[in-house]
């Protein structure tokens, strides 16, 4: 399994509506995309409250690299993708993404 984990900075005039509208549209590849196991989402709630601005963010598992790789590569995924981008301080300065094989 891969475990893709996406960590956002956004800008302080996204609402969290907007923030809401990207992650569902995430959200609702699972299970178009084969193996695109399951995505949470959400913003940090951690008491440590050390997450140097990135505040929101998601975790998706895949059956294994070919899936994160069709994830990658499909096109509404991509939309998504830029959304972020849009609307994150710096553009993809404010994101970070870290796969983890488990």
């Amino acid at each position: 399994m891969i475990r893709h984990i996406v960590l956002i900075r956004f800008r302080a005039d996204v609402s969290d509506r907007a923030i809401a509208a990207i992650f569902a549209e995430l959200a609702a590849l699972r299970g178009v995309i084969p193996g695109f196991r399951h995505l949470v989402a959400g913003k940090s709630e951690s008491p440590e409250e050390i997450e140097r601005g990135y505040m929101h963010g998601f975790v998706a598992d895949f059956d294994d690299w070919e899936a994160l790789k069709r994830y990658a590569d499909d096109e509404r995924h991509k939309a998504a993708g830029a959304k972020l981008v849009a609307n994150a301080v710096g553009g993809i300065d404010g994101i970070l993404v870290f796969d983890l094989a488990c």
